[in-house]
């Protein structure tokens, strides 16, 4: 349990994705967003670090024997203590010069659900790049305050944090985590099943930085028209000839892809709210469902989560911003402010 009124104040905040990591300061605001990336290459007696961030996405399949591109987290946690210490030594001179750094109190953002050795494994890459005093804060959590919701008061609110790794939904109330679910899909995951659904349907291979074009020209499609009217560009290899090629994708034949991933997701949110106390179950009836995240942009996700449950279902603002928005905050609180209960460690 945390008391953030009994917290020094902190200098910097990290919003650590699985696709993107952010870096906020107090009075500044997102002063770094990048990809979670990092491109190795392998020497003979040790592996160096060639690229970061937008560089390293940029190599992203097209690298040659001797390079190799690592993800630090996967499915929202990490995974790679390694990159993710390179990744922050890269970005984090980008937002305090070295004599700061080493003396920067740090907040940063973990899954609700992370495990004890997940938590331990970002705090020691935090450590191993050189930051201070590190304090973790669960990302729902962050969310909700970014999203706007009044998480102090002693009323129910529910988030669903829709990330690129890990999606999860929480109810809050006076300014703690009361019940939380995840499950460990994401935007990440929707792109690789619509990549899986050309290969096997059409022979037509995509690499995951296109997959996650579709997916998001899917998304634009649907919000505009009926996504049976709508198609979509495919680029890449044709599994039968073996040559480069484009193929027109029609939205509609994405449509059950799509279902089968936010599903996923509505069986989740339905498991929170049949485990929800009748008291807090009253004031989400009454104030909804906030969805933030980048995959919130999604139309089928509200749109479903509304039909299963028969809630009123909200897409924050700047959804894929919430989390650090709330991260900022929580770096302004100071003596008198909330008290933010949460189960982080």
């Amino acid at each position: 349990m945390i008391t953030v009124k009994n917290w020094r104040r902190h200098d910097l905040a990290i919003d650590f994705g699985t696709a993107n990591l952010r870096l906020i300061r107090r009075n500044e605001g997102v002063v770094f967003d990048e990809p979670s990336l990092c491109c190795f290459a392998d020497r003979a007696t040790h592996v160096e670090l060639v690229a970061a961030g937008m560089a390293a996405r940029a190599m992203s399949g097209r690298t040659p024997g001797g390079l190799q591109i690592r993800h630090p987290l996967r499915r929202g946690v990490l995974q790679d203590i390694e990159t993710a210490t390179q990744l922050l030594r890269y970005a984090v001179p980008k937002a305090f010069s070295r004599k700061q750094m080493y003396k920067a109190r740090t907040v940063i953002g973990v899954p609700a659900d992370a495990t004890r050795a997940e938590r331990a494994a970002l705090r020691s890459a935090a450590t191993d790049a050189g930051l201070g005093a590190i304090r973790l804060v669960p990302e729902p959590f962050a969310a909700a305050i970014g999203a706007g919701l009044r998480v102090g008061e002693a009323r129910g609110t529910m988030i669903v944090e829709c990330g690129a790794g890990t999606t999860e939904a929480a109810v809050i109330s006076l300014g703690g985590m009361c019940a939380t679910r995840s499950v460990r899909i994401g935007g990440h995951s929707l792109d690789q099943a619509i990549a899986d659904y050309l290969h096997f349907e059409h022979k037509f291979l995509v690499g995951p930085g296109r997959a996650e074009q579709i997916t998001r020209a899917y998304g634009e499609a649907t919000r505009n028209a009926p996504s049976s009217n709508g198609y979509i560009e495919a680029r890449g290899r044709n599994y039968i000839t073996g040559g480069p090629a484009s193929f027109q994708v029609p939205c509609h034949e994405l449509d059950h892809v799509v279902e089968r991933h936010v599903l996923q997701i509505v069986n989740m949110v339905l498991d929170l709210l049949h485990h929800t106390p009748p008291e807090l179950s009253r004031d989400i009836h009454i104030n909804g469902v906030m969805l933030s995240g980048g995959s919130a942009i999604l139309p089928a996700l509200a749109e479903q989560i509304g039909k299963k449950t028969g809630l009123r279902v909200t897409v924050a603002d700047e959804p894929a911003l919430c989390v650090a928005k709330g991260l900022q905050h929580i770096l302004n609180l100071g003596r008198g402010d909330i008290d933010v209960m949460t189960s982080a460690r």
